[in-house]
């Protein structure tokens, strides 16, 4: 499971350096790569988001619950 999470990790990272792109050079890498608004496009930005709510588990495991 450690190794999904640090792969999960990783595409999350892959997402926020293209947003970083998007916000201060206005440059979407992966509408340069995969075309703009396709269905492969789609599927990566669909990925990026889904892997994002899956690592806000790995922000909260450390807890434990109360008894």
């Amino acid at each position: 499971m450690e190794t999904l999470q640090k792969v999960l990790l990783v595409i999350t990272i892959i997402g926020a350096v293209n947003w970083g792109l998007i916000g201060l050079l206005d440059f979407d890498l992966v509408a340069m790569i995969f075309g703009e608004a396709t269905l492969f496009s789609r599927i990566i930005y669909t990925l990026v988001g889904v892997c994002g709510l899956v690592n806000i588990g790995i922000l909260f495991n450390h807890i434990e619950p109360t008894k």
